[in-house]
């Protein structure tokens, strides 16, 4: 998959995550306690997992947001999915989605999941917007703090 050709809105470009851009993810971790909090070597392991969908955007050379997923048959699960903090509401977050969407419709994925913080209003209106519905709640799923996830599902095709 060639995403850099897909993607090129202003200066935001988006590409393949790359094991070296696992520091700055880290960084716009720290900045959204929201998102699912995983260590560098946790970032290293994924992108050696088959069917991963690892994205950035960047504006110039410096990472404002990831997107990570992973196919299993004709189903994805979106894994996480963060913006720099100063650079929320602008549409990286969109473009992140959209450029995956377009993926996971190369490679005839037929839905999409995803568990969000209940908490977590903004994100279930961000994913509600763009075509996701609430499909059930997991009590305690979510660790420090204990939280339930609201289960989303996202229908490409069938």
């Amino acid at each position: 998959m060639d995403v850099e050709t897909k993607r090129d809105t202003d200066a935001a470009r988006i590409r393949p995550f790359v094991e070296s851009d696992t520091a700055a993810a880290k960084e716009i971790l720290r900045g959204s306690p929201e998102a699912a909090q995983w260590t560098e070597l946790g970032f290293r392991e994924l992108l050696g997992w088959p069917g991963v969908l690892a994205l950035v955007i960047e504006d110039g050379s410096r990472m404002i947001g990831f997107f990570i997923a992973r196919q299993v048959g004709e189903e994805a699960e979106i894994l996480n999915l963060a913006v720099h903090l100063l650079r929320r509401r602008k549409g990286e977050g969109w473009e992140l989605l959209k450029a995956a969407m377009e993926e996971f419709l190369v490679r005839r994925i037929t839905r999409v999941f995803l568990e969000v913080r209940e908490s977590n209003v903004s994100a279930i209106a961000f994913y509600t917007k763009h075509g996701f519905s609430k499909k059930g709640r997991r009590a305690g799923y979510y660790r420090g703090p204990d939280e339930a996830a609201v289960l989303m599902e996202k229908k490409l095709r069938g």
